[in-house]
């Protein structure tokens, strides 16, 4: 067993599909699940919300990013935390990738359908 997880080159671990979107899971304990995504231009995730807290980091490139009637333009080193159940909403305005970390809920932990 290690005590860290290391993603030297996450560009790498995440390449960017033609016409598509990548989900794959980095990291999983029983505290948080890493979830790396990688979009095409104009790809999106259409509004939904997860049953857990989660904190979205964009490694590369720009989103559209719509919480309720509020759409912001987010970029690199955007950090940006939400509370579980609130709808949302992505869209890629170039090749892009960004990480999403599920945060266990107290007594319980982020599951694979949380994402």
């Amino acid at each position: 067993m290690t005590d860290q997880t290391v993603f030297s080159d996450l560009a790498k671990s995440l390449e960017i599909p033609d016409e598509g979107v990548l989900s794959k899971v980095l990291f999983r304990d029983d505290r948080i699940r890493v979830v790396g995504f990688a979009f095409d231009t104009g790809q999106e995730l259409t509004e939904h919300t997860a049953t857990v807290p989660v904190v979205i980091q964009v490694v590369s490139g720009s989103f559209l990013f719509t919480v309720g009637d509020t759409t912001s333009e987010i970029g690199p080193s955007t950090w940006m935390h939400l509370e579980a159940s609130v709808p949302h909403s992505v869209v890629a305005t170039e090749p892009s990738r960004l990480l999403l970390t599920l945060l266990s809920a107290p007594g319980r932990s982020p599951r694979t359908s949380d994402a």
